[in-house]
């Protein structure tokens, strides 16, 4: 990852479609996440093919598990993880001010 290599600070990257996150590890994410829950799940066109209704997890992050288990690709990234807290690293700034 750029940034954090651009700041210095050591970091692990995991590749979500190799090795995607189980229950506990998206619960863990969701726990310490500074989003809304709704954000994990990428609107794409997978999204719309599939038929789902972002309403559906709004504030529900049960429903946002289930359907990262079901369908890893609709993870939205990057997500960064430091301690206890979590954030969509969108845009690139707030990677930068979660690292710093």
């Amino acid at each position: 990852m750029a940034v954090a290599e651009e700041l210095g600070v050591d970091h692990e990257v995991v590749l979500y479609i190799k090795t995607p996150p189980d229950r506990k590890a998206l619960q863990s994410i969701i726990d310490g996440l500074e989003d809304p829950v709704e954000d994990l799940v990428r609107k794409d066109s997978k999204f719309k093919k599939l038929e789902l209704n972002p309403d559906d997890y709004v504030d529900n992050p049960e429903a946002v598990i289930e359907i990262l288990l079901k369908h890893k690709q609709l993870l939205q990234r990057p997500i960064i993880v430091k301690g206890k807290k979590a954030i969509i690293g969108r845009p690139k700034d707030r990677i930068k001010d979660l690292l710093s």
